[in-house]
């Protein structure tokens, strides 16, 4: 069994625990899912994604009660009951051990919290192996959709890296799981985006590349330990957008729009490149919508 049909097994699994996340499920079906014993399939899943298969099940299902209670006003015992735990006391035990906090409380006030929100291991697997994307092995270019938006005044929650100038470095700097408590924030403008900041917003000592979610000017929740939060001025962004896509070939796609944006002259619709007025950044890439990504300009005078 090789590197890759382990990472594939692995992954089956997780597809497997997605799809009946609110039924039980059994080693045995987990071992069906990914073609071998009781034994092995335990195994490899604790080697690949550094859990036991029944911790990562339970570690999902209470970041999925903890979305519903984010979100929706819903009774504590029916949200446990949905996410297959025995009784209210249970899910409280098991929610304060996850998050810090009892589930009520959480409801009520709704902090930014740890989520827990796996990527599919072999996705992570092929990025962390390919060794990044070559300009001469990109396919020929496809249609890049583009528009300008206006962002507002806002503040930005972000972690901060050590050097990391893309995706891959920063997770192995900081770890793949920021943005799973930048999903957690309630208050959050947008969803969570992966930045490239300016140089005068890059602290000493940390990476250009950051992930953070985009707040209301207003913000006075809780600042998590080991985060920064801080106030971008408005702006205009050049927002390019990709076809749709396998999601199995999200690493190609994002080279499609990089050719399309290191080729584009934005003077032509009456704008300059302003790469000092806001962060360059993308979204998460998703087969469906194409991979998207942004950056500052400004009218030409």
């Amino acid at each position: 069994m090789n590197q890759v049909e382990t990472v594939m097994a692995v992954q089956h699994m997780q597809e497997y625990i997605d799809a009946h996340i609110y039924e039980e499920i059994t080693l045995k079906q987990l071992s069906n899912a990914a073609g071998y014993s009781s034994w092995h399939s335990a195994r490899i899943f604790r080697e690949v994604t550094g859990r036991a298969p029944f911790e990562y099940i339970r570690a999902l299902r209470l970041t999925k009660a903890a979305l519903v209670l984010c979100d929706e006003e819903r009774r504590i015992i029916d949200v446990a009951l949905d996410f297959v735990f025995d009784s209210h006391e249970g899910f409280t035990r098991a929610f304060s051990r996850q998050f810090g906090l009892p589930p009520k409380r959480y409801s009520q006030s709704t902090p930014p919290i740890q989520l827990f929100m796996p990527e599919r291991v072999f996705d992570t697997y092929r990025g962390f192996h390919n060794g990044g994307m070559k300009m001469s092995e990109r396919k020929a270019s496809k249609t890049v959709f583009v528009q300008i938006i206006e962002r507002p005044a806002r503040k930005v929650l972000l972690k901060r890296g050590i050097k990391a100038t893309e995706y891959f470095a920063y997770c192995e700097e900081v770890s793949c799981d920021v943005w799973s408590l930048l999903s957690s924030v309630k208050e959050a403008l947008y969803e969570p985006i992966g930045m490239w900041l300016p140089d005068h917003l890059v602290a000493s000592g940390t990476s250009q590349y950051v992930q953070g979610v985009e707040l209301p000017l207003d913000y006075s929740n809780t600042v998590p330990d080991g985060y920064d939060c801080m106030e971008l001025p408005p702006c205009k962004m050049m927002v390019f957008q990709g076809e749709p896509y396998n999601d199995d070939d999200f690493m190609d796609e994002i080279g499609e729009v990089w050719d399309h944006i290191e080729k584009f002259n934005p003077h032509v619709y009456g704008y300059n490149w302003a790469p000092e007025a806001a962060p360059r950044f993308q979204l998460a890439p998703m087969g469906y919508r194409g991979y998207i990504e942004a950056r500052a300009v400004v009218a030409v005078n």
